[in-house]
């Protein structure tokens, strides 16, 4: 390979690189499998490159979870560990005659989720020929004898134009992925092959946990992932299905949040997204729609009152330009507000309402101020989570079911299907779920967000 005419040489590592005090970590990214794959996939495919037709993907195929370029004589230094390609094999662990598989779908509602359904169904029925797929209601409730739902028969005409629409066709609900025995019963007693898990980091523990009593029962079920997290928040995935979609909507609140305050006398526009821990959709939709002057995210922490706090920062831009618009993601400013109590039932902590806080706070300095402003506060959160998925989206979850499919097929289990520099990869759901993502804010993409809203790097005392 060549640039400039020179030629860029790629070191293979196999061991930790220090380069500028910076340690790179060693991680395992294993796939485990149910065992040797035997029998002959019925999708015809080609092992010869060059013959114009679609190629296999051999295990031995990867790619790095890591590439920095350091200068070093003009060479590329790869540093990472190597992660297994995602795609269909030529030889597959499951008789497509004896699979029975099942999809459930978990947690909050996030577009694509009826797209990722759609995919799973039409690639098991059309490229192995899998007439036995099971839709499991109201997520991992739904394996439990307390709610007794029903099942539902997956066909390629139930999920015909599921596409089209918002939500889930199955059904959603938090928790119940801790009764890991109850639900490992229920997938012997419907002699279940493949279990597919649509969900966050809580259902993806769960399903590891599940898999992990599959094994100790030595039941062969492979259990197979699809990371839903509308917070695009869970590690080493480079986008979680559903995130361009919200961030698309999230555009339009912050249009007509512009909007309100740019034709009102010292109008605020306060617009509420998600983000819990991290801060990617208020970001990112910064960006997108740069007339964001306080992007607000739970990594930026930030004082309200004082010389440096945001409340004097909005007066002198309400001062200056007479109007404000101000994103904040759900999880930042926790400290300033009185503590939630408790969890919800996927374990995750309660949050205080930041944006009621901030509409309070803004309106209660702006009278001691003596400063007329008015306050338009939108929390479209909801109307995020139920859209149908854009067509970026739509794609990408059509392309993260069918690579669940084949990786299923083939006898690989405790994994996610991800996107890793842009490739899609097997990722163990043991290491994607050890910590989250948050926006760097020493990255590119925090600073890119201060140069457009024009905020001060810190605002705290």
């Amino acid at each position: 390979m060549h640039s400039n005419d020179s030629t860029i040489r790629l070191y293979k590592i196999d061991k930790l690189i220090s380069v500028e005090g910076f340690m790179s970590h060693k991680y395992d990214f294993t796939v485990p499998t149910l065992g040797k794959p035997n029998i002959s996939s019925p999708i015809a495919l080609s092992n010869v490159r060059g013959d114009l037709i679609a190629n296999y993907v051999s295990d031995d195929e990867g790619v790095l979870n890591k590439i920095r370029i350091f200068n070093a004589a003009d060479s590329v230094v790869a540093e990472g560990n190597q992660l297994e390609l995602a795609g269909p094999r030529e030889k597959i662990f499951f008789n497509p005659a004896h699979v029975h598989a099942a999809i459930v779908t978990c947690g909050g509602l996030c577009p694509g989720l009826n797209n990722v359904i759609r995919a799973i169904v039409r690639c098991l029925w059309y490229s192995y020929d899998v007439r036995r797929i099971t839709g499991i209601q109201n997520g991992y409730r739904g394996f439990l004898s307390d709610d007794n739902f029903p099942t539902v028969e997956m066909t390629p005409s139930l999920v015909d134009d599921i596409q089209m629409k918002g939500g889930t066709i199955l059904g959603s609900s938090r928790g119940g992925g801790d009764r890991v025995e109850e639900i490992a019963d229920a997938l012997e007693r419907m002699n279940v092959n493949i279990l597919f898990t649509i969900g966050g980091d809580g259902t993806q523990r769960g399903a590891y946990d599940i898999a992990e009593e599959l094994e100790r029962r030595k039941l062969k079920i492979a259990v197979v992932g699809i990371p839903k997290t509308i917070d695009n928040d869970l590690n080493f995935i480079q986008r979680s299905f559903g995130f361009e979609t919200a961030v698309a909507e999230a555009v339009e609140a912050v249009r007509g949040a512009h909007i309100e305050a740019h034709d009102a006398i010292n109008g605020i526009g306060l617009v509420k997204v998600m983000g819990r821990d991290s801060g990617f959709i208020a970001a990112h939709t910064a960006l997108a729609m740069s007339d964001v002057n306080f992007c607000l995210i739970p990594e930026n922490p930030f004082d309200l009152e004082g010389e440096n706090g945001f409340l004097t920062h909005l007066r002198e831009r309400i001062l200056k330009r007479n109007h404000a618009v101000i994103l904040v993601a759900e999880g930042a400013g926790q400290k300033l507000a009185e503590e939630a109590k408790g969890t919800d039932k996927s374990g995750n902590k309660k949050l205080s309402d930041v944006g009621i806080l901030l509409k309070e706070k803004i309106a209660d300095f702006f009278t001691n101020e003596g400063i007329e402003v008015n306050i338009k506060y939108i929390d479209p959160s909801y109307i995020i989570r139920s859209a149908p998925a854009n067509p970026n989206d739509s794609i990408y979850c059509s392309r993260l079911g069918a690579h669940a499919v084949h990786a299923a097929m083939a006898g690989k289990t405790k994994i996610l299907i991800g996107l890793v520099n842009n490739t899609f990869v097997h990722l163990p759901i043991k290491i994607a779920v050890t910590s989250r993502k948050y926006v760097d804010q020493e990255g590119s993409l925090w600073r890119d967000v201060l140069e457009n809203t024009r905020q001060p790097v810190q605002m705290s005392n």
